[in-house]
């Protein structure tokens, strides 16, 4: 007879790490339908400032919003080397306007440090959790928050 170990197995984290607000982010791979580059946006009256606008996706309309401005990092100047991340969440799909893409990423779960308790629950609910690299930290964004606006509605 077999005993099986107390250990619990570590799962796999597949992420696309990117660059935001001169911050280092990742979002779960199978969050993620696509990247593009960025172009021009329709502007819609009265959105919210982090709202660029909206984006026309193969027949859907998809708002556009600017991951930097969205968490509090300042305004990311638009350019030909930004891109879109497109982001499919539990009810709605978005795209987050970043400053650069980086890698892809596969870690155990285990590496992924708890969200240090800093006393603002914005910060904790939009970073999951925290990825301690050798040179640098990575911020697990919950892609299902940061699709909330500020009165509780999907963006």
């Amino acid at each position: 007879m077999q005993t099986q170990s107390s250990d619990s197995p570590v799962h796999p984290f597949e992420c696309v790490t990117f660059s935001s607000g001169e911050q280092v982010f990742c979002l779960e791979i199978t969050q993620i339908r696509e990247i593009r580059r960025w172009s021009p946006v329709t502007a819609l009256p009265h959105a919210p400032g982090d709202v660029l606008g909206v984006m026309n996706l193969r027949g859907a309309v998809i708002p556009i919003i600017d991951l930097s401005a969205r968490l509090g990092l300042g305004t990311t100047a638009q350019n030909d080397r930004n891109v879109v991340i497109v982001a499919q969440g539990k009810s709605n799909s978005s795209g987050f306007l970043v400053e650069s893409v980086s890698e892809i990423l596969a870690i155990g779960t285990d590496a992924i440090q708890e969200t240090p308790d800093i006393k603002s629950d914005l910060t904790k609910g939009y970073v999951g959790g925290v990825i301690a690299l050798e040179d640098e930290m990575i911020r697990v964004l919950n892609l299902d928050n940061l699709l909330q606006t500020e009165t509780g509605a999907a963006a």
